[in-house]
């Protein structure tokens, strides 16, 4: 089960509550942390990850541009001497770089939306990648197909919000300017951010976020599989991520326990496993009103 992380107390916290792995980096090689670990920190970050048990992943899943390129090297010969147990990318540039300047290092595939089958996995397989996240719109008989056609591990988001768009540019201004009167952007309050809320849809906000690598567009709702969870360790899933993305650690330390339990009852033994309904309503107790529980593509039935 793994979580991404914005600081040193967040690690901690969140594998006391029941992560086994924890993705961590900083905004400058990769998007939407919950908060920047950088290299002076690396170290101390994957000793304390590995002294409870856990593993450490630094997230480098930008699109690199040219200016970018000099500062790989070093930066992923840190990270292999702090000790990290995989880097996730996307950028091909990643997997170049990290053959000649820190071969051993383990490498995840994560392109995002493009992650939709099981030719795109094997082909970044057969170039040294051991792990492919799929992408979010997948439903569980395309999960299913996708993992027993690979023989590379497979990551499903389980829980939390999804990115559904993103531009390098700072985009809030210029698409308002076009939209008119047909989208409008509102603040919830001085610590709940801004969301985009559409003309036909009013009653779904899209939360936004502006950084350094531009804009981010976020789903309205929350994916939640935690009722799901037989049919995702059936279909043969190796990594369980939660999202944490604009959520509390109170929030996230919550469904860590609630995943964790539902995993350790079930591999005790799955016969007889169940849901805990206890669990899942601790989750909706801390759920925002404005954001639904749902499971996602999961049981979509997609059309082509």
């Amino acid at each position: 089960m793994l979580i991404s992380a914005g600081s040193i107390d967040q690690i901690e916290r969140y594998i006391r509550a029941g992560a086994s792995a924890v993705l961590i980096g900083e905004s400058k090689y990769g998007m939407r942390q919950p908060g920047d670990i950088g290299r002076d920190d690396l170290k101390e970050a994957v000793l304390l990850a590995h002294r409870l048990g856990a593993k450490l992943y630094v997230n480098m899943n930008k699109l690199f541009r040219n200016h970018e390129l000099d500062e790989l090297p070093d930066y992923l010969r840190a990270v292999r001497e702090a000790g990290a147990d995989a880097v996730v990318f996307g950028d091909p540039a990643i997997l170049m770089y990290a053959r000649e300047h820190a071969s051993d290092l383990q490498l995840f595939w994560n392109a995002e939306m493009t992650g939709t089958n099981s030719s795109s996995a094997a082909y970044w397989g057969r170039r040294g990648a051991a792990r492919a996240v799929i992408a979010r719109e997948l439903n569980e008989e395309e999960i299913v197909d996708l993992k027993t056609k690979t023989e590379i591990e497979v990551q499903v988001q389980v829980h939390g919000m999804t990115n559904i768009y993103h531009s390098h540019r700072n985009l809030l201004e210029s698409y308002m300017q076009h939209l008119g009167r047909e989208a409008t952007l509102i603040r919830k309050g001085p610590d709940q951010g801004l969301f985009l809320v559409e003309a036909e849809r009013p009653d779904e906000k899209f939360p936004v976020y502006e950084d350094e690598n531009g804009t981010h567009v976020m789903s309205p709702d929350d994916i939640c599989l935690l009722e799901a969870l037989p049919e995702i360790i059936n279909a043969g899933v190796d990594s369980l991520y939660i999202e944490p993305l604009l959520k509390s650690a109170e929030y996230n330390e919550t469904v860590l326990k609630g995943y964790r339990e539902a995993l350790d009852r079930w591999q005790r033994d799955p016969e007889a496993y169940t849901l805990n309904e206890e669990a899942l309503e601790s989750i909706q107790r801390l759920q925002s009103p404005d954001r639904e529980l749902g499971f996602g593509f999961l049981y979509k039935e997609q059309v082509y």
